[in-house]
């Protein structure tokens, strides 16, 4: 089944902001309660999230290991 939507990077802005050049919606979020908020406020259509490793931790191992909508990748450090 194909989905398209929205890619998101959600995590710190120093991090993340080189991918608003490819059209990625930015998620900044500096502390694991900015990352938690920004996760819930993401919008319906995203389908790929690219997390930062502190943003990661901040989740869990429960959402980056979700084999659902939305997928999940954790940039490298």
């Amino acid at each position: 089944m194909d989905r398209a939507g929205t890619i998101a990077a959600l995590g710190e802005g120093a991090l993340i902001e080189g991918f608003a050049l490819a059209g990625v919606l930015l998620r900044p979020a500096e502390d694991p309660a900015a990352v938690r908020s920004a996760w819930r406020e993401l919008p319906q259509d995203v389908v790929v999230v690219i997390l930062t490793k502190t943003a990661a931790l901040a989740l869990g191992s429960a959402v980056v290991e979700s084999t659902s909508y939305p997928i999940t990748v954790v940039m490298p450090s």
